[in-house]
């Protein structure tokens, strides 16, 4: 059986490749590795609290990883801290880390390189090919995950695109060239609900807010 450590951003592809792994016979998922501004210790790109992120570790029964970094971040402290990642990897038996990207090749190249040599496999379980993220999509939503859009690259689409739920109706509503799972950065995500938590995430969806080409909505924990 394969321990695998999986690379974990808190959105939609995160969660879905986590619930395809659990029912994997052949996998052992260890642990969930998030990567946080240390600022704010929130998830760099999407601006989500870690108390979010802590949740949905809790919600699908594994162990959160935090990997706080500094912003902006110094290639060389990124290494090192990945290099600590790593080796506490190896101590727990850990032998590959899956990632969530599905077929930007330069992305998945780095990946590789960035764990050459360090004794950790690199895996790709939704990779396919681009043409082929609509139908993703589709799966996703009809296989039972929710999700809120956190963050929206306003260059690409506008700004009332953030704090959407991903469902069916916004996937019919993308305007032509966006990809249907936001691969090219077009919109970031938050997973409520995946057949890989026990429970979904109870989250309440602040305001909208517009900075350095992105529009970022507020996401917080909601009382039950």
């Amino acid at each position: 059986m394969q321990r695998v450590l999986v690379a974990w951003s808190s959105g939609k592809d995160s969660a879905w490749m986590l619930s395809r792994l659990v029912r994997d016979a052949t996998v052992e998922v260890a642990a969930l590795m998030t990567t946080f501004d240390e600022r704010r210790m929130a998830v760099s790109m999407h601006g989500i609290p870690r108390t979010l992120v802590a949740a949905q570790a809790q919600a699908a029964g594994l162990p959160l990883w935090p990997v706080p970094l500094p912003w902006p971040c110094p290639n060389e402290v990124y290494a090192a801290r990945m290099r600590e990642t790593v080796d506490r990897a190896r101590a727990e038996g850990i032998t590959a880390v899956a990632f969530g990207d599905l077929f930007l090749a330069d992305i998945r190249a780095w990946r590789e390189r960035q764990l050459a040599g360090s004794g950790l496999v690199p895996l790709f379980p939704l990779w396919r090919d681009a043409a082929e993220t609509a139908t993703l999509a589709r799966e996703m939503v009809d296989g039972g995950l929710r999700a809120v859009t956190c963050a929206i690259d306003t260059a690409r689409l506008d700004a009332n695109w953030a704090g959407r739920a991903f469902d069916h109706a916004f996937l019919d509503a993308l305007p032509p060239g966006i990809d249907p799972c936001g691969e090219h950065g077009e919109f970031h995500t938050f997973c409520t609900h995946a057949p890989c938590f026990a429970e979904p995430i109870a989250l309440a969806v602040g305001r909208v807010t517009e900075q350095d080409g992105f529009a970022h909505c507020a996401l917080s924990a909601a009382e039950r």
